[in-house]
């Protein structure tokens, strides 16, 4: 058979992941926070994108948009500036006067910053804007940086203050020393000893504990401070392993003390502050702001509504792509306002569709779980996945990504979205199915609810379960007890007897 070159004419479909529906599938998983940064990137590249405003703007903004429109038409029909710098100053410092209609004040009245920044308003293109106050705000101290104010009023040696710096260098954000003494006294030329001896002093900075090398000495750092390190006390500390497993029984041999005393040396050790520097790091945590809220409605019904102050509100400025696009002086020009106006319309067309798809599967959620709304954590039904997806007719993958870092404002408090899909596991009679946190819940229950001389054991537990209809092993309440954090049966007995003798 003779090999040839020819033509042949093939039609067949493929699905295409396009840059538009990549973006499109991205926003679907985007936090609040995230989708925010998001958008103002979008802004600084897109000039046809705008906040959409839901107050009527204030007095200052009709002040202001006059002057920034005319700028803008100025430099649209000439290359330069239609007034100076000096021209703009007199306007905005004549719509200063407007500001407090009450108060004949004038701009020299504020202090040279604050003038600036009311300026800044202006000729930035953002009216409206306040002066930020985080701008003026003192910075937050850090742990290095109060390490070094010490630093300099303890060691007057320039020596000293040096290796001191250097040990300041190997503290971690939980005031830990993670660096080696040989190590520093190698790089500085140092003594071993010297290095040694500015260390203990450096352990006498406050807070207390800073500069230890593992828990027990942070402790003891803490201890000592409060005149608490007596002989008993070091060998609590020093057997630290002993009082996690709860051996009361050896603990007392060790220290010498009975056991009323022991709880009250284990009640000074739960005072102490593991983690002395965290006090200074980070800056402060940032609420939860639920995506959806969930109000019951007067026919017993619920409320879905998506929180407002989630909700991206952007809209397409048509009339300034109509204004530029007719002064647009080459194709290349026509053809980037063309762009930013397709990207501009998918942008809003996706931020609405990812507000509706979130919608419907928060709705869907409260519908599965209606009995937990109104009962609690032990009405939660096991819910996956596909069971939302196939309700709502959409993909197991949309549900997924919709549902990662968002949450949920019942009346019962702020859930994430992904709480209410749980495992199930089987029915002792073959009934419906019991969700896994309202498993590990009642497991949860039954300890807090154990008396001292009559501690459930992993089997004891499983026992009870299965009396009300849940089957399930004992490896999954040993698997469900440590995830919480519980102490074995036997730790358990322990701390509980120890406590009764003392409440006696």
């Amino acid at each position: 058979m003779a090999l040839a070159a020819k033509l042949q004419l093939r039609q067949s479909q493929s699905l295409v992941m396009t840059p538009q529906l990549l973006q499109s599938i991205r926003l679907l998983q985007l936090t609040h926070v995230e989708l925010e940064r998001f958008i103002e990137e979008e802004m600084e590249r897109n000039p046809l994108l705008e906040r959409a405003e839901d107050e009527a703007p204030g007095e200052a903004v009709q002040n202001a948009a006059p002057a920034q429109e005319a700028l803008q038409d100025g430099w649209l029909d000439s290359d330069e500036p239609p007034f100076s710098a000096e021209a703009m100053s007199e306007r905005f410092d004549a719509s200063l006067e407007n500001l407090f209609p009450d108060d004949p004040g004038r701009a020299e009245r504020l202090s040279p910053d604050l003038a600036a920044q009311w300026k800044s308003v202006g000729a930035g293109g953002s009216a409206g804007e306040g002066i930020d106050m985080e701008d003026f705000a003192a910075a937050k101290v850090t742990l290095r940086d109060h390490v070094g104010e010490q630093i300099a009023l303890t060691f007057a040696d320039p020596a000293s203050r040096l290796i001191a710096a250097e040990l300041a260098d190997g503290l971690d954000e939980a005031g830990y020393l993670r660096a080696d003494l040989e190590e520093i006294a190698s790089r500085l030329g140092a003594e071993k000893q010297a290095v040694a001896a500015v260390l203990a002093k450096c352990q006498g900075f406050e807070p207390a504990g800073i500069f230890a090398r593992d828990l027990a000495e942070c402790l003891s750092l803490q201890l000592a401070a409060r005149d608490r390190l007596d002989p008993a006390m070091r060998a609590l500390v020093a057997n630290l392993q002993l009082l996690a497993r709860r051996d009361f029984q050896a603990l007392r041999r060790l220290c010498g003390v009975d056991e009323e005393d022991l709880l009250d040396m284990m009640a000074e050790i739960r005072a102490l502050d593991p983690r002395p520097g965290m006090a200074f790091s980070g800056g402060p945590s940032d609420a939860i702001i639920a995506d959806v809220e969930v109000r019951s409605a007067s026919d017993g019904s619920w409320t879905v509504e998506l929180n407002p102050e989630t909700l991206p509100r952007v809209l397409v400025d048509q009339a300034y792509y109509a204004r530029v696009s007719a002064q647009a002086k080459d194709q290349k020009e026509k053809e980037f306002l063309a762009e930013c106006l397709q990207s501009a319309n998918w942008l809003t067309r996706s931020l609405d569709q990812r507000a509706r798809t979130i919608l419907k599967v928060a709705s869907e959620i409260v519908r599965q779980q209606d009995a937990f709304l109104v009962h609690g954590v032990r009405h939660l039904k096991p819910l996956n996945l596909k069971t939302v997806a196939e309700a709502i007719g959409m993909h197991e993958s949309t549900v997924s990504r919709v549902t990662s870092n968002k949450y949920m404002l019942p009346p019962r408090g702020v859930f994430e979205l992904r709480y209410f899909f749980t495992a199930a596991i089987a029915s002792v009679e073959g009934g419906d199915a019991h969700s896994s946190e309202a498993v590990r819940d009642r497991i949860r229950q039954m300890i807090e609810e154990e008396a001292a001389e009559a501690v459930l054991s992993d089997d004891a537990i499983v026992e009870v379960l299965k009396q009300d209809g849940i089957d399930i092993a004992r490896r999954t309440v040993a698997k469900y007890r440590e995830a919480m954090s519980i102490p074995s049966s036997v730790q358990r007995r322990r701390e509980k007897r120890a406590l009764a003798v003392a409440g006696r």
